[in-house]
């Protein structure tokens, strides 16, 4: 088997009860998740905050509000491609790695008994996000797994340029880490 087909898994878009996006991703995550929406799948689209550089923190010690990139996607995603305000959440606690992403989205789909979510990340990531997501989630919350549509992770041909080579050999070991019990 290939390395990098094993790092994939894509499942078919169904209707959840809600479309989370994990960080890591500028643009590229988000536009699944608005695509998702629009064709219906899910009634709203939760953003992950991301974490905050020290910088950034600092700045707002001092009152300084620098807009985040999840601030300005929803913005974009409001303002600019005409999705309800209400449609469009931020997590409201910072979370810096996939785990504390899906411990997050527990407490949320727990409170409001989700029975299906959708989550997008990138293409090299869909299956250790997956196994996160359904190690917190159990078998009460059914996970579709999305990648994004400009995501141009090629897992046949892995090797052949260097982002793709990075993407596989950075995946397969936090995958092994969070099989261990160490992604938490």
């Amino acid at each position: 088997m290939s390395a990098g087909r094993f790092l994939v898994r894509v499942d078919p878009p169904a209707h959840a009860d809600a479309i989370y996006v994990l960080g890591g991703s500028r643009v590229d995550r988000w536009l699944e998740a608005v695509s998702l929406y629009k064709a219906g799948h899910a009634p709203v689209i939760l953003l992950s905050p991301g974490g905050k550089e020290r910088g950034q923190l600092a700045l707002e010690a001092d009152g300084i509000h620098v807009p985040s990139n999840v601030e300005i996607a929803r913005d974009i995603m409001v303002s600019q491609m005409g999705l309800p305000a209400s449609a469009v959440e931020v997590l409201p606690e910072a979370v810096d790695n996939t785990a504390a992403e899906a411990e997050a989205i527990n407490r949320r789909a727990r409170a409001d008994r989700w029975r299906t979510l959708i989550i997008v990340t990138g293409s090299p990531s869909t299956r250790r996000a997956a196994y996160a997501f359904e190690r917190v989630l159990g078998d009460e919350v059914t996970l579709i797994v999305r990648d994004a549509p400009f995501d141009d992770y090629d897992p046949v041909w892995w090797w052949t340029r260097r982002e793709w080579f990075r993407s596989t050999f950075y995946e397969f070991p936090k995958l092994i880490a969070y099989w261990m019990g160490l992604g938490a």
